[in-house]
């Protein structure tokens, strides 16, 4: 929609997205300034070696054990490396490799997610990722490919006009009704819009205990442009 030029003639002054939470009971409204939601990449690593009966290993390089020396490596990316006072997470999700019991495959397919709040530190976090992949494989005598497809940026609140839409659900729902969203590191694509126009993505409580209701997840995004602003920002 970007590409379409929806942020283009009229050139929106603010964007708004409202996203159900079915964790906030029904009646609450919950907001949060600065950072939010986390940017998503997925990462997808192919890990060569030799295969080979699973009796012989040492006619083998077995990329069963470089993927297991592998995941937990990575991990290492996260704890050895980010500042602990910024949010980050890489979980690898997916491992493929062999058929049977007795033979050590050629290769192994590993899947998994990297996120962060830091753009900085997600470009940082790329080359570390890269490298530590490489070396280590290297160094057990396998080859590697890898891709990361980078995805959706974080979500960041423009203070000021998160602020004012606060006030304004307080007024309207009652200041008792009007919580902080916590912060997620889940990934919504309305990050793309906070990247380039002041945005608030705030939450809508849709839960019910009593019922047990857990409604499914909705997005409503409201793009303003030359209507009239009640928050009286600019």
């Amino acid at each position: 929609m970007i590409k379409e030029g929806v942020l283009e003639d009229p050139k929106p002054r603010a964007i708004f997205g409202l996203h159900v939470n079915p964790q906030l009971e029904t009646g609450k409204l919950s907001f949060r300034s600065g950072k939010v939601m986390a940017s998503a990449d997925e990462l997808y690593f192919t890990i060569k070696g030799k295969g080979g009966h699973a009796a012989s290993p040492q006619t083998t390089i077995d990329p069963i054990l470089i993927a297991s020396h592998l995941v937990i490596s990575l991990q290492q990316v996260i704890s050895r490396n980010r500042n602990p006072f910024d949010p980050s997470v890489l979980s690898i999700t997916s491992i493929n490799g062999g058929t049977t019991t007795n033979v050590i495959p050629d290769e192994v397919k590993l899947m998994g997610t990297f996120r962060a709040m830091n753009e900085e530190w997600r470009s940082k976090a790329h080359e570390l990722i890269e490298r530590t992949t490489k070396e280590l494989v290297h160094s057990m005598g396998g080859k590697v490919d890898l891709h990361i497809d980078k995805g959706y940026p974080a979500v960041y609140n423009n203070e000021s006009l998160n602020e004012k839409a606060k006030i304004l659900a307080e007024q309207f729902m009652g200041k008792e009704n009007v919580e902080e969203t916590e912060k997620r590191m889940g990934a919504e694509d309305f990050g793309y819009y906070s990247q380039l126009i002041p945005g608030c993505f705030y939450r809508l409580g849709t839960g019910n205990k009593q019922k047990g209701s857990v409604p499914a997840y909705i997005l409503l995004i409201l793009i303003l442009t030359r209507m009239p602003l009640r928050l009286g920002w600019e």
